[in-house]
């Protein structure tokens, strides 16, 4: 059979030695050098070209029905555990709390859980409503497990890597939010991202309120693209006697996006993450579809107080 093999940046140095396992069992086997933000950036496009029969996709679990053969082979790691003992005095006023994890690490779920447990809290465990599949996970796009919990908690808790899936369950939640990451070591409350995101949001819509020219941007990307949508947005747009127009790539350039000078903001169909953690890379406001909807409605605003 001929393999395409698809890594995460994390793990693109183990692409040789599962190449040459395969190899060994009788396979063809070609690996993709593309960068990868996740299950819903499969290399089917390349799989095709180079007639591969399967891709098997390192480092995350399914994110939706792909329209070509896909194994997906999850990376689970065991972090140390011992890091939790220092959330304790952080949580002490809230009894109840929901956890929240990356598939990396629910497979240490449940000792998660006990631990919190013994140490008297009440641990509920969300289940997922979008693209993540288990109980408890999240993923940058995806934070139902968080959302789910959100009214019958005092606090949320996310164990894992890094401030990217943590962040965008925050600004899906009302609660207090501890992050514990254990590779770095920390352990602390993230609330304060939620007022600085808020700023951030008003402030692109209020700098686009003058905006005529919008560019709408889609990928092709299998689990991220959105063409209906931003057809909807165009008309939408169009509507209020503005001009817009669809930008097609597969990853977005933004030093070329910068280049088209006659737009004055652009709209994000693309990774709803994008018009959060992007913002600042580009010169124009970079919009997500309900900031838009914020935009135009201010816009009416003025027009009927100038009339």
């Amino acid at each position: 059979m001929r393999i395409l093999l698809q890594f995460p940046e994390g793990l693109k140095q183990e692409a040789l030695k599962h190449a040459k396992l395969l190899e060994s069992e009788g396979n063809e086997v070609i690996i993709s050098a593309s960068p990868t933000f996740g299950a819903c950036d499969l290399a089917i496009d390349e799989a095709r070209n180079v007639k591969a029969e399967k891709i098997v996709h390192f480092g995350h679990a399914e994110f939706h029905k792909a329209d070509f053969n896909v194994e997906y082979v999850p990376y689970y790691i065991n972090a140390d555990l011992s890091i939790l003992s220092k959330s304790i005095p952080l949580l002490s006023k809230y009894k109840r709390i929901g956890l929240v994890t990356t598939i990396q690490h629910i497979n240490q779920i449940d000792d998660i859980k006990r631990f919190f447990i013994e140490n008297g809290h009440e641990v509920v465990i969300g289940k997922p409503y979008g693209f993540a599949k288990k109980s408890g996970q999240i993923l940058g796009c995806d934070a139902g497990s968080s959302a789910s919990t959100d009214r019958e908690v005092d606090a949320h808790v996310y164990f894992g890597g890094g401030m990217f899936h943590p962040l965008g369950a925050l600004l899906m939640t009302t609660k207090p939010f501890l992050v514990i990451e254990p590779f770095q070591g920390m352990v602390e409350f993230i609330d304060r991202y939620r007022d600085i995101y808020k700023k951030r949001s008003r402030g692109k819509i209020l700098s686009s309120a003058n905006a005529r020219n919008f560019g709408i941007l889609v990928t092709t990307k299998n689990g991220q693209s959105n063409m209906a949508m931003a057809k909807l947005l165009k008309s939408r747009i169009e509507s209020k006697g503005l001009n817009a127009a669809i930008l097609v790539a597969n990853t977005f350039d933004f030093s070329s996006l910068d280049n088209m000078l006659e737009f004055d903001a652009f709209v994000n169909t693309a990774c709803p993450r994008i018009a959060i953690d992007d913002t600042d890379r580009l010169r124009r406001p970079l919009l997500s579809a309900n900031e838009l909807n914020e935009v135009l409605r201010i816009k009416e605003e003025l027009s009927r107080s100038r009339a």
